[in-house]
């Protein structure tokens, strides 16, 4: 799968408080509309933790595909589901 998304600026930032659950819901519901959300962590985030990390968690939790790391910016896919 292959999006041109790397030109596009990050629509979601995840701040020194790393991810919260007012960010995965956040970034759920730009799944739910987009199918694809770019991402990028803020450097006060990353104390403990990398870049990697962090997007993984926020995938599982959004039950996304992580579909790339680079530096501190990530790149979530997530088919869009049917409404019923």
């Amino acid at each position: 799968m292959k999006h041109e998304f790397s030109d596009e600026r990050p629509t979601v930032w995840v701040g020194k408080e790393g991810s919260t659950a007012r960010i995965v819901t956040e970034i759920s519901r730009q799944l739910d509309e987009h199918e694809v959300v770019k991402g990028r962590i803020l450097l006060a985030a990353l104390k403990d933790t990398n870049a990697k990390d962090i997007a993984s968690r926020i995938a599982g939790e959004t039950e996304s595909t992580l579909i790339e790391v680079r530096g501190h910016t990530f790149i979530l896919y997530r088919r869009k589901r049917k409404r019923t």
